[in-house]
């Protein structure tokens, strides 16, 4: 995707809309969900939350927008305290969850029946409920029960209706699930357009091409901790004098290679392995190169596959989370 285009630059004066100091949270008290977490962020930015499944990036939204409260640590929302004032906060945010929640009317009812629920008035409600779906797309499927929509048509309903009202922030946990490439796009282009008339969003995704098109600043977010948290251009000049060399070999003890190969790089690299592969971050890549191979030769392993690249966010991503378990290097 390229980048759509940005409205005014991010103030670093900006008021602060959420404000997280060492946030935890435990389920069952015996594994925190949440362990340590502080952030903020600022009026009409986009933040992005980056994470796995289980990492975090669901139990953190439910604490922002006082579904659940944490177990420990300081949370303020629009400068009101989260564990006191919870309607307050609710009465000024939009939240699109991963789980479904319709009623049986019809794609229009559902609008309508949004609009009523926030107060909204009948004309602006009705004006709003065309534009919407016109704007995402449900036009043609407006007389149809919320029940029988397909998984990206329900998904588009739930972003659609909580435009119906007037917000601060709007949370959008994993939002394009179920949607076509196309839709996608809308979808994100919608939700950019709404955030260069003011809107503050919070954004959780495990899809790396939206954060890079759609996040002002990203959190990289792994068993409850951020691991990384900087804006996109930060994060790409931190990572842009390095390379990413992709391996893959066959024969011998991969294992026990990759984990040579780490000592052998030294401090300044990482290698993250998943089986026969591993993706390397280093900033020495012809270096790098003959250490592979001169080290694949005293192992007895053959060179199946060997790319060097420019980093992408994914890297930084895989690199921060150490992915499938594999070995990591400072980067």
């Amino acid at each position: 995707m390229n980048a759509p285009p940005s409205g005014p630059a991010l103030s670093a004066s900006a008021e602060v809309v959420i404000q997280a100091e060492e946030l935890r949270h435990s389920y069952d008290r015996r594994k925190w969900a949440l362990d340590g977490v502080s952030f903020t962020v600022r009026r009409g930015e986009v933040f992005g939350l980056l994470g796995r499944n289980g990492a975090g990036k669901s139990t953190l939204i439910k604490a922002m927008t006082t579904l659940i409260q944490p177990t420990s640590g300081k949370l303020r929302v629009l400068g009101l305290d989260a564990a006191r004032s919870g309607q307050r906060i609710r009465s000024r945010i939009g939240v699109v969850q991963q789980g479904e929640s319709f009623d049986f009317t019809t794609v229009e009812g559902n609008l309508d029946v949004y609009g009523v629920l926030w107060g909204v008035a009948p004309a602006v409600r009705a004006r709003r409920r065309e534009e919407l779906l016109a704007k995402f797309g449900l036009d043609d499927i407006r007389k149809r029960r919320a029940f029988d929509l397909s998984g990206g048509q329900k998904r588009r309903v739930q972003v659609a209706r909580e435009f119906i009202h007037d917000m601060e922030i709007l949370f959008l946990d994993e939002p394009t699930v179920g949607l076509d490439v196309i839709m996608r796009r809308e979808l994100l282009d919608s939700v950019r357009e709404e955030v260069r008339r003011g809107l503050t969003v919070v954004f959780t995704t495990h899809n790396l091409e939206e954060a890079d098109y759609l996040c002002d600043r990203v959190a990289v977010i792994e068993g409850g901790k951020i691991l990384v948290l900087d804006d996109l251009e930060n994060l790409k000049r931190l990572y842009g004098g390095k390379k990413t060399i992709d391996l893959t070999v066959g024969g011998g003890d991969p294992a026990r290679f990759f984990a040579s190969l780490l000592r052998a790089l030294g401090p300044g690299a990482s290698v993250t392995a998943t089986g026969s592969s591993a993706v390397i971050l280093t900033d020495e890549p012809k270096g790098a190169l003959a250490t592979i191979v001169e080290l694949s030769r005293a192992e007895g392993l053959q060179l199946e596959w060997l790319n060097v690249r420019k980093n992408t966010l994914e890297d930084v991503f895989l690199h921060s989370v150490g992915h499938g378990g594999g070995s990591n290097g400072a980067a």
